[in-house]
């Protein structure tokens, strides 16, 4: 029994190695710009190389560890991630590091879908399960609000390289820690390999989220965007229709016919949109209008990881008592409720009067969404698709991240352009340093700093406000996309019974498509 939570914990620490990576850049991206000589474009792109590779990967690699075992990829990838991570450290050039990331990104899709899979296999009795699904999916969130923490804390004392150079003490931490209490996992069927689902994935995938990542610089008309998201799609529906026709599939296309599979999938895609989105939002709300440092804006995140760490437990107890669709439903209109809060919000709102009660709500719903909607997932596989079906739920986070940072920050940037441009013509500023503020609401603050002091404040508070009025423009598509979410997951997650989904027979049952759940026959609903 204590086995089982010791390695709870070993593959807890592995998952948070690789999703701390996807933030902890982001307060180095500064001194990496000077001293790389980046632009804006090639800053985004060291952040986003990681989360393309990673995003279009990770079916693959819970495909490679149904086939090969979850222990020998969980293992193989984190020495991959770190030896990477000392190439990413020592990198002269921005393409070396941009190359670096997208390498990092590779390995840690390997990771990522072996430490839910394994969790599956180890907690086989539904509570306990229950329990480890949460403090999994509860490590997800926290990680995201770490790595700004953890990077402001690293730049305070030394060079950029040190985001890097930290994934090699936890690498070997984690793997003699898997090493002496996770047990190996064996295949539990080895079928043909599929290369060609593999390569339609990956294309599907990574077209997808690249074209996500693209469309606020290009677009979302520009030919570019929408041809990369037409051929995406086509690749996915290829990729559909061959797995619904081969005899051994990566992934069973049939389980998206449960609505409480997909209905959670969805659920779980639009928590971490919120949650990247608001984490892209409020770290520039901290720097740009507030003037904290990068250390003090990442520790003003920390609540957010307190209350997620917190309240997952507690998720998952009520999912257990009240089913998962109440829980799930709360859930999202306390996220919604914490966006409308920051509708209230101005240049002047103080951090403990305001910031952080939204910031709390938005965890809690985090907590009563992940959680739950994970165990859903996870529950409608056999065991032989638990690497792929851990891949779809990881996949769902990746790719809602990755729109929430797009959409949110298209929207933001839209408002901020097309608004401080025309604010500071009408103080007098010339048009070529309203041109340099129009770049972002960072190089806005600059262009203040730099003004002669008689002016410095006034075209401070014009920066600042105008940045607020787009932030209010892009919280209310996140107020709008969590409610609309409550209400779906009110109508498709009915007949989930204590978090799980109802037996068989339940009145709109599909009575030629079943699942074998913990031993019981669960029905595929349409």
């Amino acid at each position: 029994m204590r086995t089982r939570w010791l390695a709870l914990a070993a593959l807890c620490f592995a998952e948070l190695l690789v999703m701390v990576d996807n933030t902890i850049v982001n307060v180095a991206l500064p001194t990496m710009a000077r001293d790389l000589g980046a632009g804006t474009s090639g800053l985004q792109w060291i952040v986003d190389a990681y989360t393309l590779v990673f995003a279009g990967l990770l079916l693959t690699g819970g495909y490679l560890g149904d086939r090969f075992g979850h222990r020998r990829m969980l293992l193989g990838g984190i020495v991959g991630f770190a030896s990477v991570s000392v190439l990413a450290a020592s990198s002269q050039t921005l393409g070396q590091l941009i190359a670096t990331r997208g390498g990092l990104g590779l390995f840690a899709a390997l990771v990522f879908p072996a430490t839910l899979a394994i969790i599956t296999t180890v907690f086989t009795e539904p509570k306990q399960r229950a329990a480890a699904v949460g403090v999994w999916a509860a490590t997800s969130g926290v990680a995201v609000a770490i790595g700004p923490v953890l990077g402001g804390w690293l730049l305070e004392h030394y060079s950029w390289s040190s985001v890097f150079w930290v994934n090699l003490p936890m690498a070997v931490i984690a793997v003699v820690a898997i090493a002496l209490v996770v047990p190996g996992t064996r295949p539990e069927a080895v079928s043909r390999f599929d290369s060609v689902g593999l390569v339609l994935s990956v294309i599907g995938l990574g077209l997808l989220t690249y074209s996500v990542i693209e469309g606020p610089h290009f677009g979302w008309t520009d030919p570019r965007t929408l041809g990369g998201l037409g051929v995406a799609i086509v690749a996915l529906g290829l990729f559909a229709w061959r797995e619904l026709t081969i005899e051994h599939p990566i992934l069973d296309i049939r389980l998206f016919a449960n609505r409480h599979f997909a209905a959670a999938a969805g659920m779980i895609s639009v928590a971490f949109f919120a949650l990247f989105g608001f984490i892209f939002l409020i770290t520039q709300f901290f720097q740009a209008v507030k003037g904290y440092g990068p250390l003090e804006a990442g520790l003003r995140t920390l609540p957010f990881a307190v209350v997620m760490a917190v309240f997952s437990p507690v998720a998952m107890a009520l999912s257990h008592r009240f089913g998962a669709r109440v829980v799930a439903v709360f859930g999202a209109l306390l996220m919604s409720g914490g966006f409308a809060l920051v509708e209230v919000s101005s240049r002047m709102s103080g951090y403990w009067e305001l910031i952080i009660w939204s910031m709390s709500l938005m965890a809690m719903g985090l907590a009563f969404i992940s959680g739950p909607c994970t165990q859903l997932i996870m529950d409608a596989l056999r065991p032989e698709q638990a690497g792929a079906g851990s891949a779809v739920n990881d996949t769902t986070r990746e790719i809602g991240g990755t729109l929430g940072v797009a959409v949110l920050g298209s929207v933001l940037t839209s408002v901020y352009t097309s608004g401080v441009g025309d604010r500071l013509a009408a103080l007098g500023v010339p048009q070529s340093a309203a041109g340099i503020a129009e770049d972002s609401v960072m190089a806005g603050v600059e262009v203040a700093r730099r003004a002669p002091a008689a002016v410095s404040d006034q075209l401070r508070i014009a920066v600042q406000d105008v940045f607020v009025e787009g932030l209010h423009s892009a919280v209310w598509v996140a107020v709008a996309v969590t409610g609309v979410a409550a209400l779906a997951a009110a109508y498709f997650l009915r007949g989930t019974v204590g978090g799980h989904v109802a037996e068989a027979g339940s009145a709109d049952a599909a009575a030629d498509s079943t699942l074998e759940v913990d031993g019981e026959v669960v029905t595929l609903r349409p």
